[in-house]
């Protein structure tokens, strides 16, 4: 990093096909208009089409998806859990038109969407594996037809466009602000906990601490051509870091330990880590693991 400009490399691309469960680390990833491809593609709901996540089932947190590319082309996505039998969906490519996928509509936040119900077998799957107390669950996969478009006042006027992603399309964040935060919990005693936590899609290292919040518009240098991301909100934060990825349970030190030194005027003193980011240019462009950023500072 110099005086005059962040510089930074892609330590970690994550994808969460599953809005609220477990991610897929991956070396590489492709940028689409709604953020890195099949990212928050899919998500539970209520019997009433009403969003869940770790906040109301932290079990969700125990979900873990896998994306199976196969030769020819075709995307499934496959479901693990502890104890429960692996559950093959239909693939990717053919959702839309599967006689399961039941065309349907789902809320996620204030916004009423169109989605296709990925049909019985998930539903039974996932309600067996978090529970009946909210009733029958269904899995829907976000109608890529339909524009869901980000905040224009945080976008500045950009037409940002997201799937089941809680308002933007790429979350960022960093090893430092990670390595921060675990020095202010070993200060209390408290185990390291990972970047699982805050759901980052893109992680960067070779910043220090909270950069990423003091940046404009990052240039990333893949190997067929510039990719533009611009930092637009920092990311407030609900309780989900308190819970443990890998066993679904809560405690609050977390949130307790980011609201001593995390409070952000720019959303109302709202504890944040990370930033939410949109793509100006480079939808198409392959993202890789150790691929350099840079960008110019903007305090």
């Amino acid at each position: 990093m110099t005086s005059v400009e962040f510089e930074a490399r892609i330590a970690a691309l994550w994808v969460f096909p599953i809005k609220s469960c477990a991610g897929i680390s991956v070396t590489q990833a492709v940028l689409t208009p709604t953020g890195l491809v099949h990212d928050r593609a899919w998500m539970v709901v209520d019997a009433e089409g009403e969003m869940l996540t770790q906040r109301e089932l932290p079990r969700m947190a125990l979900v873990q998806p896998e994306l199976v590319h196969s030769g020819t082309g075709v995307t499934e996505l496959v479901l693990h859990a502890s104890g429960m039998p692996t559950l093959h969906l239909e693939p990717v490519n053919a959702q839309a038109a599967s006689p399961q996928a039941r065309p349907t509509t789902v809320r996620v936040w204030d916004d009423a969407v169109p989605a296709f119900d990925m049909g019985p077998a998930a539903s039974a799957w996932l309600t067996e594996f978090l529970g009946e107390s909210l009733g029958p669950l269904r899995l829907v996969r976000f109608d890529e037809r339909h524009k869901r478009v980000a905040s224009r006042k945080w976008a500045q006027g950009v037409e940002a466009l997201n799937q089941f992603s809680d308002g933007f399309p790429v979350l960022v964040a960093s090893t430092a602000s990670l390595d921060e935060l675990n020095t202010r919990l070993a200060q209390q005693g408290v185990d390291a906990v990972d970047m699982r936590r805050f759901r980052a899609n893109l992680v960067l290292s070779g910043v220090h601490a909270h950069d990423e919040d003091r940046v404009g518009v990052m240039t990333l240098d893949t190997d067929t051509g510039p990719v533009q991301l611009h930092p637009v909100k920092p990311c407030p934060r609900c309780p989900i870091p308190n819970i443990d990825p890998d066993t679904g349970t809560s405690a609050p030190v977390v949130s307790d330990t980011l609201q001593r030194y995390r409070q952000d005027a720019r959303v109302n003193g709202a504890v944040t880590f990370g930033m939410n980011a949109i793509p100006l240019s480079g939808v198409g462009q392959t993202l890789r693991v150790g691929q350099v950023v840079s960008a110019p500072w903007s305090f």
